[in-house]
């Protein structure tokens, strides 16, 4: 079963930004200072899930992973596929870098709960009052 990452997506607010700058080539590779140990894992079938404003909004899977460098000058980078995947809303609390996610803690696709295209605010507000 792959393995994901969760990241805060700075500098970008809705989906459909994402998707815009996607579509033109931009955000297809994450650069980090750290190499994700489990890399391997990952690359197995795994996605970053980005969260925006507070919750975990899509994701986009990973291609592969590379280390540039060696020693404190190393940098990893994430290839993406230009595939950007709604989510199930998920609250999230801000936090530095990125983080692995479990496939049992990872939100549904909209995909395949059927849930059809919901403006942000209402999800934000069914997410709130506990309904969704």
């Amino acid at each position: 079963m792959p393995l994901h990452l969760i990241k805060l997506c700075v500098g970008v607010a809705k989906v459909e930004t994402l998707e815009r700058r996607t579509s033109k080539g931009d955000w297809l590779t994450v650069h980090t200072r750290m190499t994700p140990k489990r890399a391997a894992e990952i690359e197995d079938g795994g996605s970053i899930y980005w969260v925006m404003k507070g919750s975990v909004t899509c994701r986009m899977p990973v291609l592969d992973i590379t280390t540039h460098g060696e020693g404190k000058t190393s940098m990893c980078h994430i290839t993406l596929s230009p595939d950007v995947v709604r989510t199930a809303p998920q609250a999230r609390r801000p936090f530095q870098g990125w983080r692995y996610l479990e496939p049992k803690d990872a939100p549904p696709d909209l995909s395949s709960i059927e849930a059809g295209e919901l403006p942000d605010d209402l999800a934000r507000a069914l997410r709130d009052a506990g309904a969704w």
